[in-house]
């Protein structure tokens, strides 16, 4: 399987998906084409952790106070599913590999699998 979760808008998907070799790819633009609870359970495969797989940096992360929250795996999973914004950006599957997120290390791993 090669996908790739993110949003069209984002200045940081835009750079990174242009730093790959896309040839065989699926993209899922997440705001437009939301990801479902299996596609999110595929993602949690990789992971085994929803909160791994949760943007700490959305707006709505901060405005709904959820800082101060105990949050529980259940809880990412919901929020995850509710609201596009929550997923961190971007998402690739590359066979039996996630990366998730835009950190120097993951975008540099990812792109090394996909060129």
């Amino acid at each position: 399987m090669k996908k790739i979760y993110h949003l069209k808008t984002c200045d940081t998907c835009k750079r990174i998906l242009g730093q790959l070799n896309l040839n065989g790819f699926e993209l899922q633009e997440i705001k437009s084409n939301p990801v479902t609870e299996l596609q999110l359970a595929e993602m949690y495969a990789f992971t085994n952790s929803y909160e791994a797989l949760f943007n700490k940096r959305a707006r709505l992360y901060k405005e709904q106070g959820l800082k101060e929250k105990n949050l529980r795996e259940e809880d990412y999973k919901n929020y995850i599913l509710s609201e596009y914004t929550f997923l961190k950006r971007p998402v690739a599957i590359v066979d039996d590999e996630i990366f998730v997120g835009n950190s120097k290390k993951v975008v540099e791993a990812l792109v090394a699998k996909t060129t």
